[in-house]
């Protein structure tokens, strides 16, 4: 059922366009301190993610989130690469060409996930809202050039706040999407602090973070 719930995420201007604009507003305040307060209840997650590209290549693996700030996305066995927030960026990790990017955390859309006190009435509106999903579509005005996030929540009584995390829509600056999708979603369980290290490929010196 979670399963079929997330598929909704690859719908999402539909379901946006579906819904007028006063239905929009009237559902936007509950439903923002709903999200805020799932944020807030959740200090840290684990959980399987598939993602797939604008190109439908999917990748799969394990992520492990602690906030505020810290994130990390550990691909399948074979693929070179590493994400990790480690508190103030983003790092993008190749390890095939040994190359590092990185942004600070607020420039990224990822940032909606990882500071629960930022306020969601400032950047984020709700584009669907019924019995069983909830999504919500973060961008920051001043600042489109980094991209828009769209969070799905199942609405399950038993989850942080009634929420479940199911995943996200990202589109960067230049339109590109990629999908991210979460299963066997686990909450406020014990992650060490050393679970946002990592080896920088580009010298020797051992893990950053």
């Amino acid at each position: 059922m979670l399963r079929l719930k997330t598929l909704a995420l690859a719908a999402v201007p539909a379901a946006a366009a579906a819904l007028p604009a006063a239905a929009l507003l009237a559902q936007s305040p509950a439903s923002l301190t709903q999200v805020q307060a799932h944020l807030r209840a959740v200090d840290t997650m684990t959980a399987n993610f598939s993602q797939t590209d604008r190109r439908g290549q999917t990748l799969t693996g394990t992520l492990t989130l602690k906030r505020p700030g810290r994130i990390r996305f550990e691909y399948q066995k074979g693929v070179p690469m590493l994400i990790v927030g480690d508190g103030k960026a983003i790092n993008v990790i190749d390890y095939q060409v040994k190359q590092v990017q990185r942004w600070p955390i607020g420039n990224s859309p990822l940032g909606v996930l990882l500071n629960p006190n930022q306020d969601l009435s400032r950047i984020a509106k709700v584009v669907r809202d019924d019995a069983q999903t909830l999504l919500v579509q973060a961008r920051d005005p001043k600042r489109p050039e980094y991209g828009t996030i769209t969070l799905g929540f199942a609405k399950v009584a038993s989850a942080p706040a009634g929420l479940m995390l199911q995943g996200w829509v990202m589109l960067d600056s230049q339109n590109r999407q990629t999908v991210v999708k979460l299963a066997d979603q686990r909450f406020n369980v014990a992650v060490a602090d050393s679970a946002f290290r990592w080896t920088d490929p580009r010298r020797s010196a051992g893990p950053r973070g």
